[in-house]
């Protein structure tokens, strides 16, 4: 909560085991996508000041997911007379909520739009898919925060680079050379999910071809 409203966050509510925010709103905020990720980096640094102590009491340790995503919503009180909320309602917001569901799938802490991305020109990103999700006809790619522009090591850069090349043999259909380069992918990364994820997908579709007229995106069939 802290971390949130020192980002210019507005909490809308808390939900069993998670918290929904918006920004932009009661006051307006040009650089409202930022301020999200921010927001989402910054809980994710203070989870593993969280981890030490839940670790000393001998309690479990626990992950959370940040799904971003920017569009027009509605905002306002909104209910009844009985009762009233402020808060924001729209496709955009069950897009939000979709991306958090789907960091597990991927194995990333945080996951933003291509609409959120778009809005951040001062950080570089990795691509992680383009994907339907439940609810949705339409695709949209997705994509994990790597670090601020700039500030990536070469290797970082060369594992990006080579990622990027593999994800375009994936898209062409090559399962061959695809599976070759995630492979790859993985001896430099181990600890890096996505590969496998991809990997199984090349096994999948090689067995089940998409057709010609596939574009590249995965259907998920649940929220």
């Amino acid at each position: 909560t802290q971390v949130i409203h020192s980002h210019r966050g507005t909490i809308d509510k808390y939900m069993g085991d998670a918290i929904m925010a918006f920004w932009g709103a009661p006051l307006a905020d040009q650089d409202h996508a930022r301020h999200a990720l921010l927001a989402g980096m910054d809980m994710q640094a203070r989870l593993k000041l969280l981890q030490e102590e839940f670790k000393a009491r001998g309690w479990p340790p626990i992950k959370i997911g940040v799904g971003i995503n920017t569009g027009e919503m509605t905002v306002g009180n909104m209910g009844s007379e009985f009762r009233m909320a402020y808060t924001v309602m729209g496709d955009a917001v069950n897009l939000g909520s979709r991306l958090e569901g789907l960091t597990m799938e991927y194995g990333v802490d945080i996951m933003v739009s291509e609409i959120t991305k778009d809005k951040i020109s001062d950080f570089l990103f990795r691509e992680l898919d383009r994907v339907r999700v439940k609810g949705k006809d339409l695709p949209v790619a997705i994509y994990e925060p790597v670090c601020p522009a700039g500030e990536e090591d070469k290797a970082t850069k060369d594992e990006l680079q080579l990622y990027c090349e593999t994800l375009k043999l994936y898209r062409a259909q090559n399962w061959d050379l695809a599976e070759m380069q995630f492979i790859n992918l993985q001896k430099l990364n181990p600890e890096r999910y996505l590969y496998s994820v991809y990997l199984k997908r090349v096994a999948y579709y090689r067995e089940n071809p998409p057709g010609a007229d596939w574009d590249g995106s995965f259907t998920f069939k649940t929220k």
